[in-house]
């Protein structure tokens, strides 16, 4: 039989260990080892908050001019030459 102050000490260990189970669910991730860090946490705001870099201008196609450029990549017709036929029309 275990005695009372027994089991009156296993309740306050058993309470800690979840309270420290719980708590440590809620922690920021730990920082990986060997002084790597992400990207994120090392940027800087400007960084993290700019627009993004130069981007390829879009071809700028109204919805005639994408199906014409359907057809045409159906039809085997090189990109080049069809996006000059779709543009000059």
């Amino acid at each position: 039989i275990i005695s009372v102050p027994a089991i009156a000490t296993m309740k306050v260990v058993l309470s800690v260990l979840a309270l420290a189970a719980t708590a440590s669910a809620f922690a920021p991730a730990a920082v990986v080892s060997r002084g790597v860090t992400s990207s994120v946490a090392t940027a800087t705001p400007t960084q993290l908050f700019s627009e993004p870099e130069e981007e390829e201008e879009g071809l700028d196609l109204d919805l005639g001019e994408m199906f014409d450029m359907f057809d045409a990549a159906d039809k085997g017709e090189d990109f080049d030459d069809a996006i000059k036929k779709v543009k000059e029309e």
